[in-house]
């Protein structure tokens, strides 16, 4: 009995350590992270992602390497500019290891000495810099710096991608003058603001009394037209209202006859004679009208 025990205990125990043999020979690596496996102290290359199989006991030793892209901080940094100013960066590096073996074979710890680097790096930029240029070319600054780190970096299989300053601290005096600066430039623009509203102002009235000028002559030059299309309409009308009555008067004379007229030219003269104070002398052309009564006269008396 106690042999059979014995025997199930060393089952269990060997299979515990197989167990925990291929526990510890697998492992899970993610798809962002890759191993640099070291056997025997020399390097065999990286693997991963996957399951990876590891000998234990120390035979194969595992360094994981994180591929996805990181930022780090530079800290405020004080620089001197090639015109001797003083001015205080801080900026950020962004970086991504491209060479998992690289980056533990070459260098002890790439990311400090990316920091380090990418300090002596600004500083040399700055220096070959003026002062107007680096508040003006913060761009420039960022892309020739992001190239020196690359250069630097790239053989410890870190590639850096991008490079951004997040502040740049001028003197004092300096910061004093570009105050006064900006405040000088806010007045000018207020100034040049209200001069174009003035000016649009004018504008704008000159165009509305111009439009109102126009209105008003062509109102009047339509009032013209108007009163003259109106008179020559009334004139129109009088001749012919005149022309109308002259042919009904023609007509109504042709059919009157010689003594008629004359009867009605001795009323009119019997008319005009009445006037004890007024002389009248008629032409000989007058008598003509006499003769039809002076025929009519002397057929009356041969009938008597």
């Amino acid at each position: 009995m106690d042999t059979s025990l014995f025997v199930v205990c060393l089952l269990v125990a060997g299979l515990v350590v197989v167990v925990g043999f291929f526990l510890s020979a697998i492992k899970i690596v993610p798809q962002y992270q890759r191993i640099v496996v070291f056997r025997f102290g020399s390097c065999i290359g990286q693997k991963g992602p996957g399951i990876v199989f590891l000998y234990p006991f120390g035979i194969d030793r595992a360094i994981t390497v994180d591929l996805r892209e990181e930022v780090r901080e530079v800290p405020h940094q004080t620089n001197i500019t090639k015109d001797n100013a003083s001015i205080g960066i801080d900026f950020l590096i962004y970086w991504q290891v491209v060479d998992a073996v690289k980056s533990v074979l070459e260098v002890n710890n790439f990311r400090q000495a990316a920091l380090g680097i990418a300090t002596t790096t600004l500083r040399a930029v700055i220096g070959d810099i003026a002062l107007d240029d680096v508040l003006a070319q913060r761009e420039h600054i960022n892309q020739v710096l992001r190239t020196k780190l690359d250069e630097t970096t790239e053989r410890w299989g870190v590639k850096v991608t991008a490079v951004e300053i997040r502040e740049i601290v001028p003197p004092r005096e300096i910061q004093e003058a570009m105050t006064r600066q900006m405040s000088a430039e806010r007045t000018r623009r207020a100034v040049v603001t209200e001069a174009l509203g003035k000016r649009e102002a004018a504008v704008t009235v000159a165009e509305g009394e111009k439009q109102a000028a126009i209105l008003s002559a062509e109102g009047k030059k339509q009032a013209a037209i108007l009163n003259a299309e109106g008179q020559r309409s009334a004139q129109v009308l009088v001749a012919e209202g005149f022309a109308v009555a002259l042919d009904k008067i023609y007509d109504t004379a042709k059919n009157v006859d010689e003594k008629t007229m004359s009867l009605q030219y001795l009323e009119v003269l019997k008319a005009v004679g009445t006037s004890p104070s007024t002389k009248y002398i008629f032409p000989l052309e007058t008598l003509k009208f006499m003769e039809p009564l002076a025929q009519m006269a002397g057929a009356a008396m041969q009938s008597k």
